[in-house]
């Protein structure tokens, strides 16, 4: 009896995992979090707009880097599409401070320390006892609806899909 109350438990647990992972369609898990300059983002502070929220693993390696320096490249077509662009890692302020400094970063880098947000998003994980977020993006409505979720991500490629579906999706409703 005592197996079959813990199976029960962790199947439990195990679904409520996977329901609470966000899909297309549904309100975007809200978020408060600091940026490199210590302003607070939450979801609601860019309601109205579209939003591109895209977690990386950790400042200054190699795919993160690339990834940034794409966006980074990519803003001004962003900002004309109507996006608005935030970085996510479990970096702290101090580190993305210097990162976004060093590569010249023109959008908020979200510090999620704790992994709170990562964990809403369904992206928190660790390799060798260290946690991060995995590479995975959510492009949001102005209504805060995800309408788009990008796993495995390239990202010397993501910044141009994301552009490339801003473009579709805005065509289709209009």
């Amino acid at each position: 009896m005592r197996r079959l109350i813990a199976f029960l438990a962790f199947a439990f647990v195990a679904v409520s995992a996977w329901a609470a992972e966000p899909a297309v369609g549904q309100q975007a898990p809200d978020f408060r979090l600091q940026d490199q300059k210590g302003e607070w983002h939450t979801l609601d502070t860019h309601k109205g707009q579209w939003l591109v929220v895209y977690f990386y693993p950790k400042d200054f390696t190699p795919g993160c880097t690339t990834e940034v320096c794409t966006f980074r490249d990519d803003i001004a077509r962003l900002h004309k599409a109507g996006a608005t662009v935030l970085g996510v890692s479990l970096d702290d302020v101090k580190s993305h401070a210097e990162f976004a400094e060093k590569y010249h970063v023109p959008f908020p880098l979200l510090s999620d320390a704790d992994g709170s947000v990562a964990q809403k998003y369904d992206v928190l994980t660790s390799k060798l006892g260290m946690k991060y977020a995995r590479r995975e993006t959510f492009l949001i409505d102005p209504a805060g609806k995800i309408v788009k979720i990008y796993k495995d991500v390239d990202p010397e490629k993501n910044s141009a899909q994301v552009l490339a579906d801003l473009a579709s999706l805005k065509a289709a409703n209009a």
